[in-house]
């Protein structure tokens, strides 16, 4: 099992911390730890997370957490996930 992001994610994410560090560092740092959990953790719940209503595609599905969805691409035969991007609802 593999997990990689995208560059989009990454940028995505970058500018929410921001926005985060600007309120509270430590809530930031709290949020990117907890998010990074969240991550790991999606292959053990693969199965509860529904078709991303962003994309027409059987394999990518929407992670939704605090007001934000976190589509991800998920190849069964390798077991790979890709992380999309990171947006607000």
């Amino acid at each position: 099992m593999q997990i990689f992001c995208t560059e989009t994610y990454q940028t995505q994410l970058h500018s929410l911390l921001e926005e985060f560090s600007k309120e509270q560092l430590n809530a930031a740092k709290s949020f990117k730890l907890y998010l990074d959990t969240v991550i790991i953790n999606i292959p053990t719940k693969v199965q509860k997370f529904k078709k991303s209503t962003l994309f027409n595609d059987e394999n990518i599905k929407d992670l939704e957490h605090k007001g934000l969805r976190i589509p991800f691409y998920y190849e069964e035969e390798t077991q790979t996930y890709l992380i999309l991007g990171i947006v607000k609802m």
